[in-house]
């Protein structure tokens, strides 16, 4: 595959978004949504992400394939509650194709240095409970579980558990 890079998202780059978006909607709880995005939907989103200064990062091999994206987010809308304005959301997809590659760490990695520069205290993580991958994954980045949210979300006729994780981002 070649050397990685990150980069900050472009229009081009929405439709291959929305494809990691959409990878496990139908099939999975990952993602407590049951229509999947559309390019519509996402090509204005990522204009305001970039408005706010919020980044979208994608990674690409050498060939520029896509093989996964990253950005971050208000945590519990911080304008209307400003208190909040030191804590970010982030995502993060991969293609499973990529998995194992060091794609997911370079992506989070690149995140996490955007919102240390940002001033950001805390990155939080929404991930599904059957989400044991993710899990072990943002575990290895440093982050710890905060919360685990018994039947909040529902998806697939059954009652799904959230799980919050967290990691201080400026701890000396």
């Amino acid at each position: 595959m070649g050397a990685i890079t990150v980069r900050d998202a472009i229009d081009d780059d929405v439709a291959v978004i929305v494809e990691l978006l959409n990878a496990w909607i139908l099939t999975r709880t990952y993602e407590y949504r049951d229509a999947p995005h559309s390019i519509e939907q996402r090509r204005p989103w990522l204009h305001e992400q970039h408005a706010r200064g919020f980044p979208v990062l994608v990674a690409e091999c050498v060939t520029g394939e896509v093989l996964g994206f990253a950005t971050y987010d208000d945590f519990r809308d911080s304008i209307a509650r400003p208190g909040y304005r030191f804590t970010v959301e982030h995502t993060i997809q991969v293609f499973e194709s990529a998995w194992g590659l060091g794609v997911g760490r370079l992506l989070m990695e690149c995140l996490i240095e955007r919102a240390v520069t940002a001033r950001a205290h805390v990155m939080i993580g929404a991930i599904d409970a059957s989400n044991t991958a993710s899990l072990a994954f943002h575990t290895r980045l440093g982050f710890v579980e905060t919360a685990r949210m018994p039947e909040v979300g529902w998806k697939h006729d059954h009652w799904c558990d959230l799980v919050l994780v967290q990691r201080r981002l400026d701890a000396p």
